[in-house]
């Protein structure tokens, strides 16, 4: 799938998050600058959260409760070993489990052994024609995140 800009990206991001139920994860793979905080921003949007959607590369996670659904996103970017990013998703996902939100994660890749069941959306900035969207669903066998 292609997106041809910003707008774009947002508003494929807020169409996906009818197709989302409690409880579910979406993993963003993707470059620096390829769009995966502003694909959460259409996400949050999707799920009525008012407040601003921020990426949480130094925080390393937001929570936003005031949607339809609360939402947690998480960018594992800084963590240098798998044992803290992993320890990390434990945490938060048992948050995600008592309060049936949406958990979206960007740079999955230390933690992606340890998840059972996710949404997989590689994006990757094309200079000059936007950005090129894969999405893979939880049954896809096709998936892959190293």
């Amino acid at each position: 799938m292609l997106l041809k800009n910003l707008e774009e990206t947002i508003t494929f991001g807020h169409n996906f998050s009818q197709d989302l139920k409690a409880k579910s994860i979406i993993l963003l793979k993707g470059q620096i600058g390829a769009g995966k905080t502003s694909l959460v921003k259409g996400i949050a949007e999707g799920l009525r959260i008012k407040e601003n959607i921020t990426s949480p590369t130094f925080a390393l996670s937001h929570h936003y409760n005031s949607g339809k659904l609360p939402l947690i996103h998480m960018d594992l970017y800084r963590l240098d070993d798998n044992s803290s990013a992993k320890e990390l998703f434990l945490e938060e996902e048992e948050e995600l489990q008592q309060n049936n939100g949406i958990m979206v994660i960007e740079w999955p890749e230390k933690i992606i052994s340890i998840v059972d069941e996710y949404w997989l959306i590689e994006i990757h900035y094309w200079e000059g024609s936007g950005r090129i969207l894969k999405i893979y669903d939880p049954y896809d066998s096709r998936k892959s995140c190293t």
